[in-house]
């Protein structure tokens, strides 16, 4: 596994990259309302970072060939969906748990950040499922180190989650960032002995990653639709999925996706 370090310089352009994905999903957190299309939504995001010389990093990936690949300019999943919703006809309503997930590269370098909304007011237990997926992200920022093993945190995350009742996917995981949208290392939001035989790395000051805790209210099994693409919960549980696009520093880390 080759981890690409990055300088200062490359995590303070990266930071430009993260303010202009934190301050799209900031659009699309204001626009969310019953009756808006997930389309509609997906249609702000773009006028947002386009306006600003980004450039989206989900339309036709992975070949970024035109009319190939995803065919969104962010993921929006919608209740079971847990992520890689197409954006389309679909109508918010109210109580709707509404995840968008948006990449942007903006002078070579790339930052992604995923937000989990409701639609007006929320159920009891869909509000606490924002909440611990929420949590489990602050959780992970506020763990990360240099020289601590990712299964350390991990362990934190998954363990948080599961007391509050709900489940880790276990399909889709975390990645390392830069220049690239997808980089080394593979980041999951919990453990297994396989993970820390194979896959656990070392955080290192200058490492970019990118966290995000994706959450089931039942069960974690999941199943993609026939769009090849929307990844759902298999029992049809609303699900939540938050991100931050972090980098690991002497003492902690800097979230290059907050808006700062």
């Amino acid at each position: 596994m080759k981890i690409a370090l990055k300088s200062r310089r490359d995590i303070d352009q990266m930071r430009a990259a993260g303010r202009l994905v934190f301050q799209t999903l900031t659009r699309c957190r204001e626009a969310v309302r019953p009756g808006l299309s997930t389309e509609a939504l997906d249609q702000i995001a773009l006028a947002a970072f386009t306006a600003a010389d980004g450039e989206g990093l989900f339309k036709n990936y992975p070949t970024y060939e035109p009319g190939k690949g995803f065919p969104g300019n962010t993921c929006i999943s919608v209740n079971e969906e847990v992520v890689h919703g197409i954006p389309g006809p679909r109508l918010l309503h109210q109580g709707d748990v509404v995840s968008v997930d948006c990449g942007i590269r903006l002078h070579g370098w790339c930052g992604d950040s995923a937000i989990t909304v409701g639609v007006g007011e929320l159920s009891p237990e869909n509000q606490k499922l924002i909440r611990v997926a929420e949590e489990t992200l602050q959780l992970a920022i506020a763990s990360i180190r240099p020289g601590l093993p990712w299964s350390a945190v991990a362990r934190k995350m998954q363990a948080h989650v599961e007391n509050n009742g709900f489940s880790c996917v276990r399909e889709f995981v975390g990645h390392g960032i830069g220049r690239r949208m997808h980089e080394e290392p593979k980041v999951p939001n919990f453990t297994t002995r396989e993970f820390e035989r194979l896959g656990d790395f070392y955080l290192q000051a200058g490492m970019v990653i990118a966290v995000e805790p994706m959450v089931i209210a039942g069960a974690p099994d999941v199943v993609v639709l026939d769009d090849g693409w929307t990844v759902v919960s298999k029992d049809g549980t609303p699900a939540a999925h938050v991100e931050h696009t972090l980098a690991v520093t002497p003492d902690g880390c800097e979230v290059l996706t907050d808006g700062t």
